[in-house]
């Protein structure tokens, strides 16, 4: 894609307290899968949308989790929302459907159809590493990928 004039006032950011802030049309995508679940406990002093600046602030800057702006929540609170969506698999779904999104967007399907096919030196490369990685483990592993073909 060219930037050109349109391009450029479409994407610009400078409105923003930060370019990696989302905007409001980001968050109408992102902040349905980031809605709080759970009735039980405290409730939350953060709106999930600065928790959700602070973890792409943090992505885009590279900086560690202490070095945060003060004006986001608090480190740690940035940081367990960010691993709570991790490990539970909020933040592949929000990739699953961003990428989707974006490939009917472009008049694609949604899901990709292609293959990937290896020829038989990089499949043979590919089996090579893997028993290099276990050969070390005991002497009866590589006799193992010997036997059923890996050689």
């Amino acid at each position: 894609m060219a930037w050109t004039e349109i391009t450029r006032r479409h994407h610009d950011r400078s409105a923003l307290r930060y370019a990696s802030d989302s905007t409001d049309e980001e968050w109408a995508i992102i902040g349905p899968f980031l809605a709080r679940a759970s009735r039980v406990g405290r409730p939350s002093i953060h709106s999930m949308r600065t928790i959700w600046d602070g973890i792409q602030y943090q992505a885009t800057a590279g900086c560690q989790w202490r070095m945060l702006p003060k004006d986001f929540p608090p480190f740690t609170t940035v940081q367990y929302h960010f691993y709570r969506w991790r490990d539970s698999g909020v933040l592949f779904l929000i990739n699953e459907a961003l990428v989707a999104a974006s490939r009917i967007i472009e008049g694609r399907d949604a899901a990709p159809t292609a293959a990937i096919c290896l020829c038989a030196h990089d499949a043979f490369r590919i089996r090579l590493s893997c028993v290099r990685r276990h050969a070390g483990r005991s002497s009866t592993t590589l006799a193992y990928f010997i036997e059923f073909g890996y050689f």
